[in-house]
């Protein structure tokens, strides 16, 4: 199977999981709505973004920069507005939810761990931080 055929039938994996788990939301209508539209570049960007937001903590991470620092803040801010400008409205309880989830699902903590062992710790503890 070509990567590309098997990305498509992850995505429609994980479509199938995320419709099942937080189809009746608010954010996931909301999101639906807005990326009706979206092609393969679309999804690349939205992809690309993500994994610059990413590596932008683990950055912070390597410099010892604490969860609860200005630099960790304003990094969780970008993470937020990135995901509210491209898909849906991120309110801090979805964004403190997806904070557990990069920690609790191994499937998002070894996406986000390819920045660096530990980063999708830190994620997570900047983003407890920043929502306290």
């Amino acid at each position: 199977m070509t990567d590309k055929k098997q990305k498509i039938k992850m995505n429609h994996q994980y479509a199938k999981e995320v419709r099942e788990r937080w189809g009746d939301t608010k954010a996931y209508n909301e999101s639906e709505r807005r990326t009706a539209d979206y092609d393969l570049a679309d999804w690349s960007e939205v992809s690309a973004g993500m994994d610059a937001i990413m590596a932008g903590f683990a950055e912070l991470k390597g410099n010892g920069v604490a969860p609860g620092d200005d630099p960790a803040r304003r990094q969780v801010e970008k993470l937020e507005q990135f995901i509210t400008d491209r898909m849906f409205t991120c309110t801090y309880e979805i964004l403190s939810g997806l904070g557990q989830m990069y920690v609790a699902d191994e499937r998002f903590t070894k996406n986000i761990d390819k920045h660096g062992d530990g980063t999708a710790a830190f994620v997570s503890a900047c983003i407890k931080s920043y929502c306290a």
